[in-house]
């Protein structure tokens, strides 16, 4: 079973979550290795949307006024892969699933799966 988390380094929620993984999970720094055009596109084919990978607590989303407009999914895609920030972390994919951001149910969900 491959597994893949795509994470920020400086996020101590993520390498917190980091920790308490089981095995071997490859894994991806994003500012220093950028997702990719190819790795977002896999993700949104299992998460259902870019919204569904986009979060709306990064410092940028009010500081550049996004909170006062209607995002288009195209516009969701270009955060994303413009500003590392825009991504909901950690991205988890674990063989077709994923698993998007750090609410406890979330990280539970993806520990028990990596247990198997």
């Amino acid at each position: 079973m491959r597994s893949r988390i795509w994470y920020l380094g400086v996020c101590s929620t993520c390498e917190k979550i980091l920790g308490l993984l089981p095995g071997s999970v490859e894994t991806q720094e994003i500012r220093s290795e950028p997702v990719t055009a190819n790795q977002l596109d896999h993700m949104v084919s299992l998460a259902g949307s870019h919204e569904a990978l986009f979060s709306r607590r990064a410092m940028k989303y009010r500081q550049l006024g996004l909170h006062e407009k209607s995002l288009t999914e195209s516009d969701y895609r270009s955060l994303i892969l413009e500003h590392d920030t825009f991504l909901k972390r950690p991205v988890a994919i674990v063989g077709d699933e994923i698993y998007v951001g750090s609410s406890k149910k979330t990280v539970q969900a993806l520990v028990e799966r990596l247990q198997g």
